[in-house]
């Protein structure tokens, strides 16, 4: 009878119990009698499941693991899968809820504790995450990987002994290495423990006398904490060790630096250029900080003898050479810059900026043959390149070559719609060559559009004024624009003799006079044109001998013309 009782007594129980989770205190399903049907059932829905999730039908397959756990709400397995699928959308907190059950039901799945800690850390339950990456520790206490991620959450939540602690606990599995050693620097300095962040070091020193990085690590350390004298102990020490380590120079360099003796910097810079081993793009940003001080001679001069060094250390690099170029310019050697960029050009010929910068010094030089040359050379391989499609139109306009000219403007407008700087320049260049083809309609819609582009190009203001004045057409058109084209740029030569023209078409001749001598003031090279048209100006002010002796110079200036030999016979002005 007794039997018979507790029978019945389990036919009426709840299909399952509960159970409190250790890891939040939520109640997880404990396993339930299932009868070898409910298995089978079980087992059919996991492996539908998984089909559906290996096809990416991961709706299906998340019902169909649902189904399982309605059956079997212990199924660990399909807890874990379902958090999967959850996870894929980045619902953290109903991964984390399901992984929380699975563990509870598994407690040594490490793939479980696993999937836990990666829920901790995106919903940022720095607690929790402790509390996992211990599980994991007791399941694995070989795996350093989790005592590192567990140091780090000590970290994070400010527990900086627990994670002193954990680190102490890696050094014994391990012993001391760069791993320990950088996260127990990061605590140290953090607790302001210069000296037992220093120890550390030392002791990897010690282990390791040859190993350059770890002077330079006790070095930066020293140095980051103005203890700047202990730090270039230790760097004169380590070059003892090593005297040709390239990083060891730059560190001594900005030792050097901030006890600002500038002598024993540079040479540290000298040595470290020197070093092959120590990579370019680090040298060549070394190189780049001294642009900014370049108006300073000696600035120049510095980088220009550091990328010579570069050349040497890296002589099939083509940057080495790019970047000496640059700097030859900068001094302006363009004869020299000419040659490093064509080095740079034979050692890697796919690199546009190169050419650009080979042809820009070639037209600084007048040598529009070259500048041609090499230009479609390289528009051979950057036929798109709207900035070396103008440059070529550059130099065949210094060639005089106006036609060829004209079609490489062309082209840069068509290719270019969003730089107004180069349209700018471009259209003034039109305005150049349609002028010298005697098309004035063109040439003034041209430098139209020109300065609509850019109303501040000074080239565009100034070529347009003067050729309107030499027409005598919209003479105070051309006057806003020349007076404007010195207010962009004062003290240009050309401008303030362009405007001394027009004032004098204007019959403005004090004015022109002023503006004329303001001209041959700032002129360097004994302009025949500003001399002669500074003769015309006080020929019109009634002083005809100093007409006549202007005029006179601008013909031993090199001027040739049957009108400036008629003005000086006969003494008067001649249009």
């Amino acid at each position: 009878m007794k039997l018979r009782l507790l029978i019945s007594a389990l036919l009426v129980m709840p299909f399952f119990g509960f159970a409190q989770s250790k890891t939040s205190g939520t109640i997880v399903a404990a396993p339930r009698l299932m009868t070898a049907m409910d298995s089978l059932m079980v087992k059919q829905f996991f492996f539908q499941a998984m089909d559906a999730k290996i096809t990416e039908n991961y709706t299906q397959a998340a019902e169909l693991f649902n189904r399982v756990l309605q059956t079997d709400p212990a199924n660990d397995a399909a807890l874990y899968q379902l958090a999967l699928l959850k996870k894929l959308k980045e619902d953290y907190n109903d991964a984390q809820g399901l992984l929380e059950k699975a563990v509870t039901i598994k407690p040594d799945n490490e793939w479980y504790w696993l999937g836990l800690t990666d829920c901790y850390e995106k919903t940022n339950n720095i607690s929790k995450l402790e509390y996992a990456l211990n599980e994991l520790i007791r399941i694995d206490p070989d795996k350093t990987d989790y005592y590192f991620d567990e140091a780090n959450a000590y970290f994070i939540e400010k527990k900086y002994d627990e994670a002193l602690r954990v680190y102490t606990r890696l050094q014994q599995l391990n012993g001391l290495d760069d791993d320990i050693l950088a996260g127990r620097q990061k605590i140290y300095l953090v607790q302001g423990k210069v000296d037992q962040a220093a120890a550390d070091i030392q002791a990897m020193i010690k282990a390791n006398p040859t190993t350059i990085r770890y002077y330079l690590l006790l070095a930066e350390l020293y140095n980051s904490n103005n203890l700047n004298e202990k730090a270039l102990k230790v760097l004169e020490a380590a070059e003892k060790v090593n005297p040709d380590n390239g990083q060891l120079h730059l560190a001594l360099a900005d030792i050097y630096r901030d006890k600002k003796d500038y002598e024993a910097c540079y040479y540290q810079l000298t040595l470290a250029f020197a070093v092959p081993d120590l990579d370019i793009d680090q040298k060549i940003r070394i190189v780049l900080g001294y642009i900014p001080k370049f108006p300073d001679p000696d600035a120049k001069a510095s980088a220009l003898e550091l990328t010579r060094i570069l050349t040497i250390a890296h002589p099939d690099d083509y940057k080495a050479y790019a970047i000496y170029g640059d700097m030859l310019a900068q001094n302006e050697k363009l004869k020299d810059a000419e040659g490093a960029y064509k080095e740079a050009i034979l050692l890697n010929g796919e690199k546009y900026e190169v050419y650009e910068q080979l042809v820009r010094v070639e037209l600084g030089q007048n040598e529009a043959a070259d500048a041609i040359k090499d230009g479609e050379n390289a528009l051979s391989l950057f036929p798109n390149s709207a900035w070396m499609n103008y440059l070529v139109g550059v130099g065949y306009l210094q060639d005089k070559n106006y036609s060829k000219a004209l079609g490489y403007m062309k082209n840069t407008t068509a290719i270019e719609t969003d730089d107004k700087d180069l349209l700018s320049l471009s259209y003034s260049s039109l305005g150049d060559c349609y002028h010298e083809l005697k098309d004035d309609k063109n040439s003034d819609a041209a430098y139209d559009k020109s300065i609509s582009y850019n109303p501040d190009n000074a080239f565009s203001l100034n070529n347009y004024a003067y050729y309107l004045s030499l027409r005598g057409e919209q003479l105070d058109k051309a006057a806003q624009m020349s007076a404007h084209s010195n207010e962009v740029q004062p003290n240009t030569a050309s401008f303030e003799d362009t405007y001394a023209w027009i004032l004098f078409r204007q019959k403005k001749y004090a004015d022109a006079r002023t503006w004329i001598e303001k001209a041959m003031l700032h002129d360097k090279n004994n302009s025949a044109v500003q001399r002669e048209h500074y003769g015309d100006i006080m020929f019109y002010l009634g002083d005809t001998d100093a007409a006549v002796q202007n005029w006179k110079k601008a013909k031993s200036f090199g001027e040739k013309s049957p009108v400036l030999d008629r003005k000086i016979n006969e003494r008067k002005y001649i249009e």
